[in-house]
C-alpha cells in the first residue's frame, strides 16, 4: 500500500493507489471512532457505577454521542462496501465471461473466473 498499485487480482487487473488510500482512510476513521466509543463506554460505566445524580444525567449526552458514533461507523462501512463493489466492477469489466467471483486470501482480493 505504500505508493504501489495493487496487483493481487487473479486476472492481472490492478487497483490504483487512490482506491487503496480511500479504503485506508475509511478504515482509519472507523478505528478512530471505535477508539472514541471505548472511552465513552468506560466513562458511561464509571458514571453508572458512581450513582451520583450529576454523573447519571451526564450519561444521557454520552449515550447520544455513542449512538451517533455508531451511526457514523455504519455509514462509513456502507460507503466502503459501495466503493469496493464499484472498484471490483470496474476492474472486472475486462472479463469476457462476465462471471467474476472475488475471494479473500491473506488480506488480498483475488478474482476467480
Amino acid at each position: 500500500m505504500e505508493g504501489d498499485t495493487f496487483s493481487g487480482l487473479g486476472n492481472g487487473t490492478q487497483i490504483d493507489n487512490k482506491i487503496l488510500q480511500t479504503f485506508k482512510k475509511s478504515f482509519v476513521q472507523v478505528q478512530d471512532i471505535l477508539d472514541q466509543n471505548r472511552v465513552l463506554i468506560n466513562e458511561i460505566n464509571q458514571n453508572h457505577e458512581s450513582k451520583v445524580p450529576d454523573n447519571l444525567s451526564r450519561n444521557v449526552g454520552l449515550i447520544r454521542e455513542l449512538n451517533n458514533n455508531i451511526r457514523r461507523v455504519v455509514d462509513l462501512y456502507a460507503d466502503l462496501s459501495s466503493s469496493f463493489t464499484k472498484s471490483m466492477e470496474v476492474s472486472s469489466e475486462g472479463d469476457s465471461s462476465g462471471a467474476v467471483k472475488s475471494d479473500v486470501r491473506n488480506g488480498q482480493y483475488w478474482v476467480r473466473n
